[in-house]
């Protein structure tokens, strides 16, 4: 049995660590590509600049167009040969640093992470979502390695708003039950591998994190401060469920997630949110023990994520559209497959209802 567990090349979190962004990533070259939004260069190009020592020639701004699509890849990718880069940095959200991930990739350039929210585990793995202009999901890009460094500023992650904070917990939720999940089928994770023990921890001590920091953290966060919970759940969103998940593997939360994404009502959620539902229902599918699942269905009340299908912005339950969901969930391919079990489009059409029960009899 082949085991495989991927990781960045280096990970490094702290307050005020931009600042000394020179310092992680100097040895890489000295002509940086930066891809930034305009309202990120606003808010952080002054810090980027002093962490070069005012170097004006090291670091190459450039803006993102706002979305990680092919012709947006190749955009960039023109100009970091034009401009001789050395290394390619992606400072903001999802889509700027998938794309960073992507030219990096194809430049053969090393792959510099910057994520200035923590809403997902997507900042450590080795892939790229990549989409249409308009928008819509095109492909997945496997890279094939993680970025060199991810560097997680927590001075500006505590000053994104709350909610992207509860969000990335809702990501990270899944990861532990996932990985079990993926471990007791004996599935392949995503690089292909099945997963060491390493991975399990490391998604056990994501789970466990949570509980223990995440109401404290999010408080924290309201008030405008950083605190250690604050730090323990930023490593745990960003850190311990990007490891988790790419290397113990995905199961029927994220397939669920997928499978709302046809309902409009659902399109103004973040990721983390869906995925959050995503687990009540796997809980429901395997039949977990009620204690798994009031622990489960608590921490989500007390971080502010759905657990009502009316919560995730569905007012009226209609079953034939529940089912759509439910098929999307179930398509070849997807990673509900990966469950230790069959699973059909009645399943998750059951187990999403009975999730939506279990949460509205749990809030009241």
């Amino acid at each position: 049995m082949t085991r495989i567990m991927i990781a960045p090349g280096k990970y490094v979190q702290g307050f005020g660590e931009l600042k000394r962004l020179k310092s992680h990533i100097g040895t890489f070259g000295k002509s940086f590509l930066v891809l930034i939004s305009g309202g990120g260069l606003a808010r952080l190009g002054e810090t980027l600049a002093e962490s070069f020592d005012g170097d004006a020639g090291a670091l190459v701004f450039e803006k993102f167009n706002g979305e990680c699509s092919r012709k947006e890849i190749d955009r960039i990718r023109t100009v970091c040969r034009e401009k001789k880069c050395d290394a390619v940095l992606g400072v903001g959200g999802g889509k700027i640093l998938d794309t960073a991930k992507a030219v990096a990739y194809y430049e053969q350039k090393p792959a510099v992470v910057v994520p200035t929210i923590a809403s997902t585990d997507a900042p450590c793995s080795a892939l790229s979502v990549i989409y249409t202009e308009e928008g819509v999901f095109s492909e997945y890009l496997v890279l094939p390695k993680n970025p060199d460094v991810v560097l997680v500023d927590t001075e500006v992650i505590s000053k994104a708003p709350v909610r992207l904070l509860a969000a990335g917990m809702g990501d990270a939720l899944a990861t532990y039950f996932e990985a079990r999940a993926c471990i007791a089928a004996d599935k392949t994770n995503m690089p292909g591998g099945h997963a060491t023990k390493a991975a399990l921890a490391l998604a056990k001590l994501c789970y466990d994190t949570l509980l223990a920091d995440g109401v404290k953290a999010l408080l924290a966060v309201e008030a405008s401060a950083c605190t250690k919970a604050v730090e323990n759940i930023v490593e745990a969103n960003t850190y311990l469920s990007g490891l988790g998940f790419e290397s113990g593997g995905l199961g029927a939360a994220h397939a669920v997630h997928n499978g709302f994404t046809v309902m409009e009502e659902c399109h103004g959620l973040y990721h983390g949110e869906k995925v959050a539902f995503g687990t009540l229902v796997q809980l429901v599918l395997e039949n977990a023990p009620e204690k798994e699942l009031e622990e489960v269905l608590g921490f989500c009340a007390s971080v502010g994520l759905p657990v009502t299908l009316e919560e995730m912005g569905v007012t009226e339950v209609n079953p034939e559209r529940i089912m759509e969901v439910a098929k999307t969930a179930c398509a070849p391919g997807e990673t509900i497959h990966n469950m230790p079990f069959a699973v059909t489009p009645q399943d998750v059409s059951a187990a999403i209802l009975a999730a939506d029960a279990l949460g509205r009899s749990f809030l009241a």
